[in-house]
């Protein structure tokens, strides 16, 4: 990473601009908190007086883009995932600002009015629909009830309220209470635990006041002083205005969707085009000036600084003053760039889940992913599991993600997931648990397949053997610690830490090496030492102790201990794997004794396929999300431990991107 000053004529800091946003390559400084001091002597920038008209413009074109794509039929279901919606691009030419300006104010003549017209009126009778709709409901509710609407409120003698309430004996109680003279009508509708009663009380006017009362405390009242005639005659004339409000609205929304046809790319090109000539107006903030000068500050990879200065010393005729220089990690605290292969874009997705490496610290996330990619594997353990995992992945990576780039990228670490999950399904006689021995050869006994290689036995049938598979966790936790530290011994070398790298990470090495000797021969019995060898384990044993007392003081000790607990923490490799085979095992045992009890063979194939796909499919959501959550924490707690700290930030360049338009025919979609 290479930190660029450059000082330009303002006459002259518009080109500047352009070929900072058009090279894509460089990260603007904010100048006010990287260099407050150069302010004292300077002035900061303020954004240009144009970026405001381009708001503008760009708040008129997205206001109506927003009422066209309302009226856009979105396909939805299968049919949406089979055909994903790409974004038209069109080829435009470079316009000026006064262009684009002209473009818009052109269209926007032709179509604002009548479209922000039609926005208004449909949601004008859109709230119709809504208020008839609610009266409509009223109506449904009483229509039981032979009295004229009109009469409802107060008239010379009488007080007719209508409504519903949850408590028909507190109302009929207090209406008792107010006089034996008032008239209440009731019937229940709804279901019983959402129990409602439709009421009409019919009072002397002398006995308004306590009915009011009684309203608010237990009933929702209705009101339809405008109408007149019963409920149920009242209730056909609604529906017959609704769908009189409906028609209108729809001839609306075509009246839009004319508009949409016509317009919405045009609109969308155009708002690209000021969206981005916005951008390079505001970018000015972060710059420092003078009377007659900017000073820019940006962070550009060291591979692309000499591009970016010729660049720029030919768009301004060398009229620059152009420096650069190699930043340091403090006080500089220049942005981290995770350069990686196609293939590993969505480990890093895992890794910012985390923390953004600093800058010059070493970047975990290829080794991160392939072990959380076989820790994953290891965890769900189940070919069937696997190759509907893979299978779904493949369909993301070749159909859906056609349309976005993020699914294209996780289906992509999908296929792997699925591919190592199905391998170990294999290696340990798994495939939707015992679905192959128990369904298709009738024998739960019978493995899926039988291999002996360099004396192994394959596969290793998890249930019946899970030493073997807990040795081979563990052996899997000590290669991944012992990663970390590797990693941390070429981390603090690079930083020229020595006493770090002797005192906490070597010391590991002496530890694990001394002590693993020892216990191998005096507690598992699986080794015999010569005397030499014991005494040189004996001598990295205490060494090792003495460097991490050195390291951490009296609390060391707990270090050892705290290195042995994460070690063991790999044993949830174990502990998944055989909660995944044991699940798909009882769902096979249930579905087979749910179809034993149907008498009907074809009723009893139908219900165990249904009960198999549906429990099978719980089984895979539930342990992939445990494998996903359980492999990503050995990762960033027993792997990163040794190593990693992050707290970085990500390099974010200054560049153009574009959704609807492109500078180059040959991208035409």
């Amino acid at each position: 990473m290479k930190k660029v000053s450059i000082i330009v004529h303002q006459q002259q800091v518009e080109d500047v601009i352009e070929t900072l946003h058009e090279t894509g390559v460089a990260e603007i400084i904010d100048i006010s908190k990287d260099d407050p001091e150069l302010l004292k002597e300077t002035e900061r920038a303020t954004t240009h007086p144009e970026a405001s008209n381009c708001s503008e413009y760009e708040l008129r074109l997205t206001r109506l883009i927003d009422i066209l794509k309302r009226t856009q039929k979105k396909p939805s279901g299968i049919k949406a995932l089979l055909h994903p919606a790409l974004p038209e691009k069109t080829y435009v030419d470079p316009n000026s600002l006064d262009e684009l300006y002209s473009n818009a104010e052109s269209i926007l003549q032709d179509i604002e009015q009548t479209c922000i017209e039609y926005d208004e009126e449909q949601h004008a009778l859109q709230q119709k629909i809504d208020d008839l709709e609610e009266e409509l409901h009223h109506l449904q509710v009483v229509q039981s009830f032979d009295f004229n609407l009109k009469d409802l409120g107060t008239s010379q003698y009488l007080y007719i309220v209508a409504g519903t309430t949850h408590d028909l004996s507190a109302v009929t109680q207090n209406l008792k209470v107010i006089s034996d003279e008032i008239e209440l009508f009731s019937h229940a509708f709804g279901t019983k635990k959402e129990r409602k009663w439709a009421v009409v009380i019919a009072s002397h006017i002398s006995f308004k006041e306590a009915v009011d009362k009684l309203c608010r405390d237990y009933i929702e009242t209705f009101t339809f002083a405008h109408y007149d005639g019963t409920p149920r005659s009242v209730f056909s004339v609604v529906q017959k205005h609704i769908s009189e409000f409906q028609d209108k609205k729809q001839e609306l929304v075509h009246g839009l969707s004319t508009y949409a046809l016509s317009h919405l790319q045009e609109l969308l090109v155009l708002r690209e085009e000021i969206r981005l000539e916005r951008f390079r107006k505001e970018i000015s903030k972060n710059f420092a000036k003078t009377m007659s000068t900017y000073v820019i500050k940006a962070w550009v990879l060291a591979e692309d600084e000499q591009n970016v200065k010729q660049q720029l010393i030919q768009k301004t005729n060398d009229s620059i003053i152009y420096e650069s220089k190699k930043p340091s990690a403090n006080p500089d605290n220049p942005p981290t760039y995770m350069k990686l292969p196609k293939w590993a874009a969505s480990f890093q997705t895992l890794l910012e889940l985390f923390a953004i490496p600093k800058y010059n610290e070493l970047n975990p996330t290829i080794p991160m992913g392939i072990f959380f990619i076989i820790f994953f594997g290891v965890m769900l353990g189940d070919g069937g599991y696997g190759l509907v995992i893979f299978i779904l992945s493949l369909f993301g990576f070749f159909y859906i993600g056609k349309s976005s780039s993020m699914i294209r990228t996780f289906s992509f670490l999908g296929i792997w997931l699925g591919l190592t999950t199905t391998i170990v399904g294999f290696l340990t006689n798994s495939f939707f648990g015992d679905f192959i021995p128990q369904f298709i050869y009738h024998d739960p006994d019978r493995l899926i397949f039988s291999l002996t290689i360099f004396g192994i036995h394959l596969p290793v049938e998890s249930l019946k053997d899970p030493l073997l598979l807990l040795t081979i966790a563990l052996v899997f936790g000590l290669l991944h610690m012992n990663l970390g530290i590797v990693l941390a011994i070429i981390q603090t070398t690079r930083n020229k830490q020595y006493k770090e790298l002797v005192t906490n990470h070597f010391s590991w090495i002496l530890l694990e090496i001394g002590g693993g000797l020892l216990i191998a021969e005096n507690l598992l019995k699986m080794m015999t030492l010569t005397t030499l060898v014991q005494y040189i384990a004996a001598i990295f044993v205490v060494i090792g102790l003495i460097l991490r007392l050195l390291h951490s003081g009296p609390l060391g000790f707990f270090d050892i201990t705290g290195f042995v607990g994460d070690w063991l923490s790999y044993a949830r490799l174990l502990a998944l794997g055989l909660a995944t085979t044991g699940m798909a095992l009882a769902f096979n045992i249930v579905a087979m004794l749910f179809a034993t009890m149907i008498p009907l063979e074809i009723v009893a194939l139908i219900v165990m396929s249904i009960l198999l796909v549906g429990l099978h499919l719980i089984n895979l959501l539930l342990q992939a999300l445990g494998a996903g959550v359980h492999s990503l924490r050995l990762q960033y707690v027993e792997f990163f431990n040794r190593f990693y700290s992050g707290g970085g930030h990500k390099f974010k360049p200054f560049s153009i991107k574009r959704t609807y338009t492109t500078t180059k025919r040959g991208k035409i979609s």
